[in-house]
């Protein structure tokens, strides 16, 4: 219930609203519990001595205490359901700006199906429960405080009997709470799995019925939906044994109460207009209980959900800015790797890049070929910080860049990534992502220089026309020349490609690479091809092999010293050196 508590922090920004919602919560509980004591004087002052005027009088004070109190709890909800709606809209902001501030490799921990569950569906059972302690959880005490003192003034002896009643449930309840918890966090966990399963099958859909895998992705989907279904059911049997027997112990304290009071009203002791005042304040004081009960399933997962949630929010960020951070004036764009090593988990022997040193002077272009898994990607990586060297350092303008702040070192590098990224908007607003105030005239200049803008143009509405999820309505070559486009908008020092031209054709590889080289002049650019042919007339061409420099030096250097290299070059282009 720890995290179950932080998470109120979230109300504080509403607590006026929250404070006034107690408030009205309170006026309603006092109009409640006035109404059996007002029912007691119609019967004893006014049915008894047969008084029309008394109990004219009293049923217009009951019915102005039903009025106050409908009043009062309409109030209180809607204050309870703004308080309940901001939380939750601010708990699921908290939740994105922090992924927001993840690295790769937070991310390449905790997979996006979990992420979308804790930003929806924990956080619906918080805001859930924000509300209900608003309402339900915050007036079962009071009324049952409230009911108890006015029991002891109607008749000490009876109250006796409800104090013994209530530990006995409250016990109950409190072990149906510690037993339920763990059943709901292993349901949302069961919703996880759920969630990955059909955000696979609908992002892989083309393949699934490329490869006629349809019925093996439905039996997927069917058993991870069984086992949610199966959690579900369990928790539910759980819970459908409490209110009945919570329910049982109420009516138990009611028949005693009639017992009870109804000796001491043949004995003289007590009045009928007691015995149901009583019977109302031990049905008051005990159906809070009831109402407890009820919350047991919805305590119970908004406390699971609030532990999952706490998860995302206390997680720090593998990459973080330094204290003693700060910003180059003028960057020039020499970039240097020194005796770097890096691994995808942090202390673990079995390295990805292995003693790398390497320098990339400014205004030059470094080309980085090798075999699938040599460690190319996660080579130019490290330039932007997506991740940190486990070993060694990599510099801008012999500056470490852990020394230099996020923001900072990241807007003088352009990159564009192996999994081309497009936003849904306009073709304009992807081009300009990184530069939204840039002007019309540049737009349309860095789409030029990508070989976009012909087929922007052709669209019936240009650069206004909307882009599918994920780019649906535009090709492969398309979507990587509009990232191309929006990379060189930023006018960054270090340019980096990662394999930028593959979905394109040889013709436009050519001219975009043409293109390319005027807008490279006074930038350093990493260029990752598998095509040989794009790096021919590279400033420094350097082959990886199992995470290490197999290789370095122009391509007329490395035909004559690097078997590798012309291995390569030969499978690509035939075996006459040029």
């Amino acid at each position: 219930m720890k995290s179950l508590r932080r998470m109120f922090q979230f109300v504080k920004p509403y607590q006026k609203n929250a404070i006034l919602a107690m408030v009205l919560l309170s006026g309603v509980v006092v109009a409640d519990l006035l109404i059996p004591r007002l029912t007691q004087r119609v019967i004893d002052e006014g049915i008894a001595r047969q008084d029309m005027r008394m109990i004219v009088n009293t049923a217009l004070l009951m019915l102005g205490a039903a009025i106050l109190s409908a009043l009062f709890s309409i109030g209180n909800t809607l204050l309870s359901v703004r308080v309940a709606m901001g939380a939750g809209a601010d708990l699921r902001s908290a939740i994105v700006r922090k992924v927001q501030t993840f690295s790769f490799g937070n991310l390449d921990r905790i997979q996006t199906g979990r992420l979308l569950v804790r930003t929806t569906s924990d956080v619906s059972q918080v805001q859930m429960i924000v509300q209900m302690s608003l309402r339900m959880l915050t007036r079962a005490p009071l009324w049952m405080i409230g009911s108890v003192v006015m029991l002891i003034v109607t008749s000490t002896q009876l109250a006796l009997l409800m104090l013994v009643l209530l530990p006995v449930i409250l016990v109950m309840i409190w072990f149906f709470l510690v037993r339920a918890r763990p059943l709901f966090l292993s349901v949302q966990r069961r919703l996880d799995r759920l969630n990955q399963v059909m955000q696979e099958n609908l992002a892989g859909v083309r393949v699934v019925k490329a490869f006629v895998r349809v019925e093996h992705e439905n039996g997927r989907f069917d058993q991870a939906n069984r086992d949610l279904m199966d959690e579900n059911i369990k928790v539910m049997q759980l819970l459908a044994t409490l209110i009945p027997t919570t329910l049982f112990f109420v009516n138990l304290g009611v028949v005693g109460v009639l017992w009870f009071g109804g000796q001491l009203a043949i004995g003289g002791d007590f009045t009928v207009g007691e015995i149901v005042a009583s019977v109302n304040y031990m049905a008051f004081s005990l159906f809070p209980m009831m109402m407890l009960g009820g919350m047991v399933g919805p305590l119970s997962a908004a406390a699971a959900s609030a532990g999952r949630i706490w998860e995302v929010l206390d997680s720090a960020a593998d990459v973080q800015d330094r204290p003693r951070a700060r910003a180059l004036s003028d960057v020039e764009g020499r970039v240097a790797f020194e005796d770097v090593c890096f691994s995808y988990n942090h202390g673990c022997e079995e390295l990805v890049l292995k003693d790398i040193n390497l320098v990339a002077e400014p205004g030059q272009t470094v080309a980085i070929l090798g075999a699938t898994g040599s460690g190319k990607s996660s080579l130019i990586h490290l330039i932007p910080r997506f991740y940190d060297v486990e070993a060694g350092r990599v510099t801008l303008d012999d500056v470490d860049v852990r020394d230099l702040p996020l923001d900072a070192l990241r807007a003088q590098v352009g990159i564009v990534l192996q999994e081309t990224v497009l936003f849904s908007g306009t073709v304009r607003d992807n081009i300009r992502y990184g530069r939204p105030g840039a002007t019309e005239e540049e737009v349309i200049a860095a789409a030029k220089a990508a070989h976009a803008h012909d087929f922007i143009a052709a669209f019936p509405d240009g650069y206004d026309t909307l882009i599918g999820q994920r780019g649906v309505n535009l090709s492969g070559g398309q979507k990587q020349r509009i990232a191309i486009a929006r990379a060189l908008l930023v006018r960054p020092k270090v340019l980096i490609l990662d394999d930028s031209t593959s979905a394109v054709d040889v013709e436009t590889e050519t001219k975009i690479q043409t293109a390319l080289e005027d807008l490279m002049v006074g930038r350093t650019c990493f260029v990752i091809a598998q095509r040989i042919s794009t790096v021919l007339n590279a400033d420094r061409i350097v082959v990886l092999g199992r995470g290490q420099i197999a290789a370095t030096g122009t391509h007329t250097e490395l035909m004559a010293s690097s078997s590798i290299y012309r291995e390569i070059y030969e499978s690509q282009l035939g075996n006459s050196a040029p």
